[in-house]
């Protein structure tokens, strides 16, 4: 799987990092950064939770074939 944000939408509230902080984080200025794109089959429950949370829908999921 992989992880795309909509950087336009993101409000960069922290709700994706609370619950994927292995994929997401905020730089020091508050604004949303990824750790990766790519996410491991481990972190998809996680991720997956994280996208389903964000008020703004900023986060994609793209399922590999």
């Amino acid at each position: 799987m992989r992880v795309k944000v909509d950087f336009d939408k993101c409000d960069s509230n922290g709700l994706c990092e609370a619950l994927a902080p292995e994929v997401f984080w905020l730089d020091d200025d508050d604004y949303l950064q990824l750790h990766k794109e790519e996410v491991a089959p481990d972190e998809e429950a996680h991720v997956r939770r994280a996208a389903a949370a964000c008020p703004t829908q900023a986060i994609t999921l793209l399922e590999d074939d």
